[in-house]
């Protein structure tokens, strides 16, 4: 491609990526390289690669993808072999069997030459599209290592010719289910889930394909795409190991199974939802082996911890754990109780639904439908002689007084609230019945917190931020800034991208915390019916760590990004 500098340049200047000065010194610098004008600016620059592919791209009007963010298909990979892929550096992402054409991306959608030769190869239609040429590195790198396309991308061939011969002398609906090559593609999925550390599988169905998106460290990458006709016998085979009715498909579903991948056994919780283009499916994976992780291993650190520890050593009383769906809260009262955990402590839990099994405790799940809710399972529990006892979630008048009457009858309650910020639990309990009087007797502390990626530690660098977020870290932290940033610029750390980490830069999570202890000023501020910002300025002065506060410092330490922080605990 014959990129004229200037109008590249000019554009860049345009979208505010570059200033004029900048331009005028790249053209000059890529001149004395002997460097055409893109190679300059993605090799000696810090531009970010996706606005110099969009500026070219608007050039030549043709599209841009972004192979970071695109799923491939592997019905399309399918259609050329491994070596012309690699000794051409394209790569097939996606196939329309509407009007027969084979989206491929390259560096260099002009080869018209290439263009006719693909054409011949494959007998479809060729659509080009614009890629960064590391992206198509990597992406191949990663599709014929990691095992997940080669294997369905085999299993492809085989199942659609299955299917069609199906359909026209069709049986009954498991026909095409028991066939090894859909069940090799259901076990590719679930491995490469296990693999790759996600916690949950969407198998999302869509007009011409079914997308499986892979919620990995807390952020959804979409990975695969299938051919849609194979989409009815996918959601079948799943069923039929989760013992759902696979005739059933107008109402939710939910069932369970279990796979062991090496050495590690999964459960897994399966969940179906009709939607106008067939069967959606939710599946959540939850590790039976390995452990659960100390509170350290989760994130607290030195007040926060020891303001924690003193509360559930305590006899009696209500640690509450507060946070959005999805921020850890089940997981940090699990490493609780596996922790007060002993043979001469009866614990017992209720839950919605039993996420880890604990040995040495009664888990008990609620079943609305049979009549055990929270409340009834609680009310139940206190014949049961418990030391302590978790409720999966506070969410009316009668579990909240249930729950208060427990903590004032000598037992340790834990319990979840869904709320912002540990202050603002104090009302919500509240609003949801509890007397302020005896709020204050029982409760011990009070929890929020919010789960952040961490950086891969195998790609991490380096890096002075910009004046103004050091200024911003300064302004956030006051008197917690470590001494040494008083005197020096602020130096943090980053992920560059590599195959570890699928190119993001982040590998692994870790929760950041608030924990407001119950002290006796905020007893007598809960008395006078204080709303959550009094309560939580009363809380400062006594030392209380916010959130943002504990993710700044993570991010000094070098374990997590400023983003990730500014992610999830902004308000």
């Amino acid at each position: 491609m014959n990129i004229p500098p200037k109008q590249l340049l000019n554009i860049l200047v345009k979208n505010k990526v570059i200033n004029e000065e900048q331009a005028i010194q790249f053209e000059i610098n890529a001149l004395n390289k002997n460097l055409s004008i893109d190679k300059y600016l993605f090799q000696e620059t810090n531009i970010n690669k996706k606005d110099i592919l969009a500026a070219i791209a608007l050039i030549f009007k043709i599209d841009y993808v972004d192979l970071t963010n695109s799923a491939i298909d592997p019905q399309a990979l399918g259609f050329l072999s491994e070596s012309i892929i690699r000794k051409y550096s394209i790569i097939p992402i996606s196939y329309n069997p509407k009007d027969d054409s084979l989206t491929v991306a390259t560096t260099d959608p002009f080869d018209i030459t290439l263009f006719d030769f693909l054409e011949k190869k494959t007998g479809k239609k060729i659509v080009p599209v614009l890629a960064y040429e590391k992206d198509i590195e990597n992406a191949l790198n990663a599709f014929y290592t990691q095992n997940l396309s080669p294997e369905v991308r085999e299993a492809l061939s085989e199942v659609i010719t299955t299917s069609g011969q199906n359909n026209k002398n069709r049986q009954n609906e498991t026909a095409v289910v028991k066939e090894a090559p859909i069940t090799k593609i259901v076990n590719t999925i679930l491995e490469f889930a296990v693999n790759s550390r996600a916690s949950d599988i969407h198998i999302e169905p869509q007009e011409n394909k079914t997308r499986v998106r892979y919620r990995i460290d807390g952020i959804l990458q979409e990975k695969l795409t299938l051919p849609k006709p194979i989409h009815d016998s996918l959601v079948s085979r799943i069923k039929i190991l989760s013992e759902m009715k696979i005739d059933e498909k107008r109402i939710p579903q939910d069932g369970r199974f279990g796979i062991k991948v090496k050495d590690e056994e999964i459960d897994l919780r399966v969940s179906t939802l009709p939607t106008v283009h067939g069967e959606k499916i939710v599946i959540r994976l939850l590790k039976k082996t390995g452990g659960l992780p100390s509170l350290f291993d989760l994130g607290l650190r030195g007040p926060q911890l020891h303001n924690l520890e003193e509360a559930i050593s305590k006899p009696y009383g209500i640690i509450l754990v507060t946070g959005p769906t999805g921020s850890g809260k089940t997981t940090t009262l699990y490493s609780v109780l596996s922790r007060l955990n002993k043979p001469g402590v009866n614990i017992m839990t209720l839950e919605d639904p039993v996420e880890y099994q604990i040995p040495g405790i009664n888990q008990v799940q609620i079943n609305p439908q049979a009549g055990l809710t929270f409340a009834t399972g609680l009310r139940a529990f206190l014949r049961q002689d418990p030391n302590i006892i978790l409720v999966g979630e506070i969410r009316d008048q009668e579990t909240t007084q249930l729950a208060i009457q427990a903590a004032l009858t000598g037992h340790l309650v834990f319990s979840t609230l869904h709320t912002n910020d540990s202050a603002t639990a104090i009302p919500r309990l509240i609003d949801l019945g509890g007397e302020p009087f005896l709020i204050a007797s029982v409760l011990n502390a009070s929890v929020a917190q919010r789960i952040v990626r961490k950086v891969c530690s195998y790609c991490q660098t380096v890096y002075e931020p910009s004046l103004s977020v050091q200024k911003n870290i300064k302004d956030v932290l006051g008197e917690l800034l470590p001494k040494k940033y008083q005197t020096e610029p602020i130096k943090l750390i980053k992920g560059t991208g590599c195959h570890e980490c699928s190119q993001t830069g982040y590998l692994g999570r870790i929760a950041i915390f608030e924990v407001l202890k119950i002290s006796n000023n905020i007893n007598k501020m809960i008395l006078q019916h204080a709303d959550a910002r009094e309560i939580e300025d009363q809380a400062k002065k006594e030392g209380l760590i916010m959130m943002k506060q504990d993710g700044y410092l993570k991010a000094l330490e070098g374990i997590t990004t400023i983003e990730e922080v500014l992610r999830v605990a902004e308000v």
